[in-house]
């Protein structure tokens, strides 16, 4: 990997979560071979399975040609913990869509734009999602089988940032990720 500006800034982001800085970097280093980032996005994020805590942390990495989606779980079994990290990497060219769904607290007497989550979803046909429904004609006393009605989508990846649980400087650096994946997709 390059060492430039952002990737140190990268490096410092992962060190700030504390989530195994060096096994994300390393990871994400071999995913980004000599490529140089454009942007990037990291996103930590804690869940619970059972009885126990779990952290994941994904990393979106931008650059000329690819797009880069990091995973690292970490898998606390009691005699045995590891960790697991996984990279896809997708052809720019082959990303066909960037969703951005925002949420702004009260609108009206907001100033300016006060993005309290984001939802990032991106799509480039690895993954669809299926949603159907039955049919119907609008008549309420017909009891005909108008058979099923429904979209496909595709959900390869979403990410939720708020500003409760991520902050303000989250939601801005997935905006700005945003922007800078759907312009280099065109």
């Amino acid at each position: 990997m390059n060492t430039g500006v952002l990737e140190q800034a990268l490096l410092s982001d992962l060190e700030r979560h504390g989530y195994y800085p060096q096994l994300v970097f390393e990871s994400l280093d071999g995913a980004l071979g000599s490529e140089g980032l454009l942007a990037y996005v990291v996103h930590h994020e804690a869940t619970f399975d059972r009885d126990e805590l779990r952290r994941h942390m994904s990393v979106l990495a931008l650059t000329h040609t690819r797009l880069i989606v990091s995973h690292t779980d970490e898998h606390s079994h009691e005699e045995h913990a590891y960790a697991s990290t996984s990279n896809e990497s997708v052809r720019l060219g082959a990303v066909d869509t960037v969703v951005v769904n925002r949420v702004v607290k009260d609108p009206a007497g907001a100033q300016g734009t006060s993005t309290s989550e984001v939802v990032l979803t991106i799509g480039w046909g690895a993954v669809s999602r299926i949603e159907l429904e039955p049919a119907s004609c609008g008549d309420p006393e017909c009891e005909a089988e108008h058979g099923l009605v429904g979209t496909a989508t595709n959900d390869d990846f979403s990410l939720r940032v708020s500003q409760a649980a991520d902050g303000d400087d989250t939601i801005a650096q997935v905006l700005e990720f945003a922007r800078a994946l759907s312009q280099a997709s065109v």
